[in-house]
């Protein structure tokens, strides 16, 4: 990277970006709204990326671990670990200040700011940036979005997948030459404000679709996919990018979290079902919704989420 420093230079750093810079990771019992933090870790960055220091910590999460061959954190693990509330402080030291960094950032944030504001408490994060958007920013030749692939682009070795602290270390050294390339380029970083969750303390029960219309989330229109929609999934074949997928019914996942990792793994995602729509995506096959109605008069494949979670850990690429 000593040719890339060399060329941003004081003179040459883009006077908007931001002064610092803390790289998170956190692993969670599941995906929905009422899932916790396990586990978090936050590698402190300076402006132009270097390392300040790093913390992890473990965390109670009061109930059952979720998915521990994932993250690998039992029960007797976390029984005697502090629980959000009294590591909030410490969290918030490390955050202060600074751009919240994170692969998937929008995920990391709502979990976050979920467990503050349980612990009627506020985040002290006002932006965010996702490494994975950053990096379409830039344009880097990834396969697809995943961690290990914006790692092995830089030459970062992971050592231990979904390990928050490990996790935290290879995105804070793949972010930094990721940001001196946006700097030698003079690009815009891909910054999102980040809103404190604050309702969540007050009324943890509400259903997601209180939510989804005018709350705390903005809309916004997503990007057109940009691969060829390959056709129908196939039983026991993998998703290809550029499928049609169309979602029906409540989700345990948030709504716009699921259709957010459908893009991201390149996948279209539609809102009505056609004689295109390559998988309808529901926990209620049998409902009578014009989506459910359409996909079996058009023999669409029907999967629940639970399924369509496991085909989505592993997109084929598109063809070509």
């Amino acid at each position: 990277m000593t040719m890339l420093d060399d060329r941003t230079t004081a003179a040459t750093w883009p006077t908007a970006y931001p002064q610092g810079y803390a790289v998170v990771d956190v692993e969670t019992t599941g995906l929905a709204r009422d899932d916790r933090i396990v586990s978090a870790a936050v590698y402190r960055l300076d402006a132009r990326g270097d390392v300040e220091d790093h913390w992890y910590t473990l965390v109670n999460p009061e109930r059952d671990p979720g998915p521990v061959w994932i993250h690998g954190l039992t029960s007797d693990v976390l029984e005697g670990a502090p629980l959000f509330a009294q590591i909030a402080e410490e969290f918030s030291a490390r955050l202060d200040g600074r751009v919240l960094v994170a692969h998937n950032a929008m995920f990391d944030w709502q979990m976050i700011a979920r467990e503050y504001a349980r612990a009627e408490r506020t985040a002290p994060v006002r932006q965010r940036l996702c490494t994975i958007a950053l990096s379409k920013e830039l344009a880097l030749p990834l396969p697809n979005h995943k961690l290990e692939s914006l790692a092995a682009h830089f030459g970062v070795v992971q050592r231990r997948a979904h390990d928050a602290l490990d996790d935290a270390r290879v995105l804070a050294e793949a972010f930094r030459p990721s940001l001196h390339t946006a700097a030698e380029r003079n690009v815009r970083l891909p910054l999102l404000e980040c809103r404190p969750l604050t309702e969540w303390a007050s009324a943890p029960a509400r259903p997601a679709s209180a939510y989804r219309a005018g709350g705390w989330r903005p809309s916004r229109k997503r990007p057109a996919c940009p691969y060829p929609n390959p056709g129908r999934y196939e039983t026991d074949k993998p998703l290809k990018q550029g499928m049609r997928v169309a979602f029906s019914g409540d989700t345990s996942v948030d709504r716009e979290l699921l259709e957010d990792r459908t893009v991201e793994a390149g996948l279209h995602v539609a809102s009505s079902v056609s004689r295109l729509t390559s998988l309808l995506v529901t926990n209620d096959p049998d409902a009578g919704t014009s989506k459910t109605v359409k996909a079996r008069a058009f023999g669409t494949p029907i999967v629940d989420e639970a399924a369509y979670a496991h085909l989505l850990r592993d997109v084929a690429p598109a063809d070509g």
